[in-house]
């Protein structure tokens, strides 16, 4: 018996199980992939909002501006890269002058500090590469960027690594309310009990939650697509350019990251199939007229890759966090749409206050550890790379030329806290494979590491989830095959 199930390990999931990790609990987190936070987490803007859009009064609101507040102190403790460049809403219209003055009001009243609403010459001073058309902007000093997938993974790995169970390619398939208190989850990896369960399985939460009882809501996801351009862009911008937001959102959206890209999107398109996350003609023409309409100097032949990613909308206008009135051990934290990512620190703080309404005893943990350290190779000075090569050779192996990553710092992503167990796994833990290439070229070499340390054959290693294979067999042996037929 658990003392708490999270189910889910996207960002909100992660941000959970780091804030109960603090206590002496028995706490396991179940997720349905083979890796953390591969849903919305992975693909999205990767923005940390300031808070100025959402309606006042509003959970949004509240969870905005304070998870804004907690994420530069997480990231710092747990080395995440992250960025307070600020963001700018432009203007093109006097009605979008006039919804300019409307976020202003709304982010004073949210507690957004630092607000302010510039004329058109003061903004191009701030981002000469503005349209010309620009003729106003409201400029949030506390917007950031972030790396969302690092952020979640720090999370994890540091509720990992102070007890706190993580089951992957674990979907929970059934739920009962047991006769004495709590709950049974029933997974491909047998049954697992706790006397409180938390639903952060994002755009699935409708459907878990309907495996203990009928929800009284309905999820209308949407696909976001993006264009994610070579460092060459990506000094075009300093701040995160937005256009005034619309009935589907917050808008296309320019913006540097914290990797040195440049990005922009998304579209908002309703789907009906929530695994759904290929990019259309139509969609990505949308985000590149959009995307011009405010920097005109963008070089789409500098596009290296294009995404796209499901938002967990609901009919509902705001997140959906609270415990079922029939089940009060069972809460949900769905709807988590934008701004999901920077409320996370403090929607996983209202979550655990919640269990704690709903009886779950919070014994502070004296031997947490609240701190994680990552080698990133390529920022370090010289003496220091010197010695680190002296020490481990391997890091004297660049094996991502692109990006500068080297042998060692894929076998740490291999045996981390939340060790990588695909191609794609290392990417995102340390770049392999992120630049202008795309893994063109260390493809190969990632695959043959992944072989060694893992201790599987080239056969079995999959691109990202179960099934994606890259080799079928060895050459000589389709060739063979081949000649017998």
């Amino acid at each position: 018996m658990y003392d708490i199930i999270v189910i889910g390990c996207g960002v909100v999931g992660a941000a959970t199980a780091y804030r109960l990790a603090r206590y002496r609990l028995r706490t396991a987190v179940l997720e349905a992939c083979n890796d953390v936070a591969n849903g919305t987490t992975k693909a999205n803007s990767a923005i940390i909002h300031a808070g100025y859009d959402p309606e006042p009064g509003t959970l949004m609101a509240a969870l905005n501006v304070e998870g804004n507040r907690m994420t530069a102190e997480i990231c710092r403790k747990l080395d995440v890269p992250f960025r307070r460049c600020g963001s700018l809403v432009v203007a093109f219209t006097p009605e979008d002058q006039a919804m300019l003055e409307k976020l202003y009001q709304r982010g004073v009243a949210n507690g957004v500090p630092q607000l302010r609403l510039l004329s058109g010459e003061e903004a191009h001073a701030l981002e000469p590469n503005l349209s010309a058309e620009v003729c106003g902007a409201l400029l949030a000093p506390t917007a950031g960027i972030i790396d969302p997938w690092g952020f979640a993974l720090a999370m994890i790995e540091t509720a990992v690594q102070n007890g706190v169970e993580l089951h992957r390619s674990c979907p929970v398939t059934a739920i009962d309310a047991l006769p004495e208190g709590g709950f049974r989850l029933t997974t491909p990896k047998g049954s697992f009990e706790a006397r409180c369960v938390i639903n952060a399985a994002g755009v699935e939460a409708d459907r878990v939650h309907e495996l203990l009882e009928p929800v009284n809501w309905k999820m209308t996801p949407n696909r976001g697509e993006y264009y994610l351009f070579d460092k060459s862009e990506g000094s075009l911008v300093d701040h995160v350019i937005f256009q005034c937001p619309g009935p589907e959102g917050k808008g296309v959206l320019v913006s540097p990251t914290v990797h040195g890209n440049l990005i922009a999107g998304p579209n908002a398109e309703p789907v009906t199939d929530r695994l759904d996350v290929g990019n259309t003609a139509d969609g990505l023409d949308f985000v590149r007229s959009r995307a011009l309409k405010s920097v005109p100097g963008i070089n789409f032949r500098q596009n290296i890759r294009n995404f796209s990613g499901i938002r967990a909308n609901t009919d509902q206008g705001d997140f959906l966090i609270a415990a079922s009135p029939n089940y009060p051990g069972f809460i949900d934290l769905a709807g988590i749409k934008s701004p999901g990512l920077s409320s996370a620190p403090a929607i996983g703080k209202r979550a655990v206050e919640l269990a704690a309404q709903a009886g779950l005893t919070l014994e502070e943990n004296p031997d947490f550890r609240d701190e994680r350290h990552v080698v990133r190779f390529r920022h370090l000075p010289p003496e220091e790379k010197n010695a680190l090569v002296a020490k481990d050779p391997r890091y004297g192996r660049v094996i991502c030329r692109c990006e500068t990553i080297t042998e060692a710092e894929i076998v740490a992503a291999l045996h981390g806290p939340v060790p990588a167990c695909t191609v794609n796994g290392v990417k995102r833990r340390c770049n392999a494979g992120m630049g202008r290439c795309q893994g063109g070229f260390c493809g190969p070499r990632v695959q043959e590491i992944i072989s060694r340390e893992l201790g599987i054959p080239p056969t079995q290693i999959c691109m990202e989830q179960e099934g994606s294979w890259l080799l079928a067999c060895e050459t000589k042996q389709a060739k063979e095959d081949a000649g017998n037929v």
